[in-house]
Formats: C-alpha cells, structure tokens, sequence
C-alpha cells in the first residue's frame, strides 16, 4: 500500500472551501451537466479565471468532490465500527451513521452516486485522473471493509453462511439507492430512511 499523501494545505484566504461548497449546493440542485462553471464563479464573488487557481476544470471539482465523499464515508464506518465487537450492532450503527451529516453532505452524496459511471474511464488530464484512481481505490477499500465486517459476523456465526462479498454489494447498492432518489427538505425525513435502510439491512444479511 503506498503512504497517504499529506493533504494541500491552505491558507486563511482561500477560495477553495467556497468553490467546493457551491459545486456540491449547484451540482446537487442543477446537475453537473447544467451547471455553468462561470456560475459557481459568480457565487463565490470571483472571476473566472480564478477558478483554475484550484481545479483545472468543472470535471477535476467533481471528481474532487467525489473523492471526498468516499474519504469520509470509509473514515465515518472506520470510526463506527472499530470498538463494537458485536457484528450486527456494528453493521446497524454503520448503516445509520452513513445517513448523518447535513443538508449539503447529502446533496455530496447524491452527486457521488450519479456520477459514479465516471470513475470507470479515465480523464485526459494528470489532475482528473489523479482524482479518479483515488476515488476508485477508496471504491475496493470502502467493499472490503463492508466485506470484513460480514465476514467476521459469519465467522462468530452472529450471520449465516453466506458470501460475505455478496451481502455487502447487497448491502451497499440498498444503502447508495437512496441518494437518487432523496431530497433535502423533502417529504421523507433521513432519520427515518436511516432506521428503515437499517432495518433491510439486517435482514439482508441475517
């Protein structure tokens, strides 16, 4: 495994928390497709010339803010199920805390889930590309730490002998199927999706 890569640091004067908030908040609202990057430009109160200061393109920002959706979907199961020992209380608690953050987190993860196609061809340009292949890794590990845990409840027999890869491909395409479809400030409340979504889940597996 190659060692992780400190992170860009930036200064107190930077844009790029501002351009990466109004990309997801346009992306997530107006699509990728029709959303101007001039646009973002505007709300965010620069030229856009400036842009290209922090992401070359429209794409680089996307596969960007795909990246980091996965970062921190593989670090929130991380911190969840690393100090329960019983599997399925794990895999529940994994599954609600998939389902927190806020209104922006969720429009991240539905920009994630619609463009996931992406990540399956490679970008003509070192930036884009480099986005992707983080992305697709952080893909096969988020899989193989879903995979760990069911294996591990199969192995203390708390689940019954199944493919564990299996149930979590299951168990995944059950859990990402709701940003397609979710909306903030929507008819459905996402802590009652996160007990119901938990709830299929254990059944899935056990």
């Amino acid at each position: 495994m190659q060692p992780s890569i400190a992170p860009r640091t930036e200064s107190a004067r930077s844009k790029r928390p501002a351009i990466v908030a109004a990309a997801i908040d346009r992306f997530g609202r107006d699509g990728y497709e029709h959303t101007k990057w001039a646009a973002i430009a505007d709300d965010v109160g620069i030229g856009q010339t400036a842009l290209y200061h922090y992401f070359e393109s429209k794409a680089h920002c996307l596969l960007t803010i795909m990246r980091t959706e996965l970062t921190q979907s593989l670090e929130r199961f991380q911190r969840t199920t690393s100090t329960e020992e019983d599997p399925a209380e794990a895999l529940r608690l994994a599954v609600l805390t998939a389902y927190e953050g806020s209104a922006r987190d969720a429009l991240q993860r539905r920009i994630l889930q619609n463009h996931v196609d992406l990540l399956g061809t490679p970008r003509p340009s070192q930036k884009e590309e480099e986005q992707r292949q983080k992305a697709r890794a952080l893909v096969r590990e988020i899989e193989e730490a879903w995979t760990d845990l069911i294996a591990r409840g199969v192995q203390s027999g708390a689940f019954p002998e199944r493919d564990p890869q299996m149930s979590a491909r299951m168990v995944l395409a059950l859990m990402v199927g709701v940003w397609r479809w979710y909306r903030p400030g929507g008819k459905y409340e996402l802590d009652k999706i996160a007990i119901l979504t938990s709830q299929a889940v254990l059944r899935v597996v056990v």
